[in-house]
């Protein structure tokens, strides 16, 4: 649980820093750090999936086909359970709530949890984030991470907006993401692993990653969350071309 231990800790610092202080990063700082936050994230994507293909090249052949189906039959198993437009339905109802408080003179310690508690655990980085570092051996807690200094600076801004409440919505991170990746580590991991199916779950998952900065640049409109079910197809098909 580094990854989102991080996490937590990247709300709470940020939080407190926005309520002690008023420094505010720059526009021009801000956006080298985002394209810092969004290649490191792209190259983590890639290394990922990178160490999941090996064998020779038909096999390799085989791999790179079995990931692209996961991508398409995730999206389109995404798309049947309206995944992506329950995410915009969250992220609409977070902003709102935010709207409103803004006009409120008085801030409870709801105005700041309820929104944000929504917007960090929605995000599709911390879901994913969450599943490679459960599955990973040596720990995959960059992802996580890179969410840890979004967070942070998303609730440096927000805290002096909604008021001391935003820090407590480092609990229901801390509960889900963790919760995400005990299951991971402890139930699907070794299940995973016993049949030689960790290599699939993780080529799908590093290229998810590397969407999600694309995203990051403005470069590709993803509905990401359409996709997550392809975590799932992964290992299935890898089990089922056996």
């Amino acid at each position: 649980m580094i990854g989102t231990i991080f996490n937590v800790v990247g709300i709470l610092i940020g939080g407190l820093l926005g309520l002690t202080t008023k420094k505010t990063l720059s526009p021009a700082a801000e956006a080298q750090l985002k394209i810092i936050l969004a290649a490191l994230t792209a190259f983590f994507g890639l290394r990922l999936t990178w160490l999941s293909l090996s064998g020779p090249m038909l096999l390799l052949l085989k791999q790179g086909v079995i990931i692209i189906l996961s991508l398409i039959l995730g999206k389109l198993t995404g798309k049947l359970l309206r995944l992506q437009k329950f995410s915009n339905r969250l992220g609409q109802y977070a902003h709102q709530r935010i709207i409103a408080a803004q006009s409120s003179p008085a801030h409870p310690a709801s105005d700041g949890f309820t929104p944000c508690a929504v917007l960090f655990c929605a995000a599709p980085l911390g879901i994913i984030g969450a599943i490679q570092d459960g599955l990973s051996q040596t720990g995959f807690f960059y992802p996580l991470l890179i969410k840890a200094v979004i967070d942070g600076l998303a609730s440096l801004g927000l805290v002096r907006v909604l008021g001391w409440g935003v820090l407590l919505s480092a609990i229901p991170v801390l509960a889900l993401q963790g919760t995400i990746t005990l299951a991971c580590s402890h139930l699907l991991g070794p299940f995973l692993a016993a049949r030689g199916l960790l290599d699939s779950i993780n080529a799908v998952g590093g290229l998810l990653l590397f969407s999600i900065a694309l995203v990051m640049l403005g470069l590709k409109r993803i509905e990401l969350t359409d996709y997550l079910p392809s975590l799932i197809f992964g290992p299935m098909l890898t089990w089922l071309w056996r």
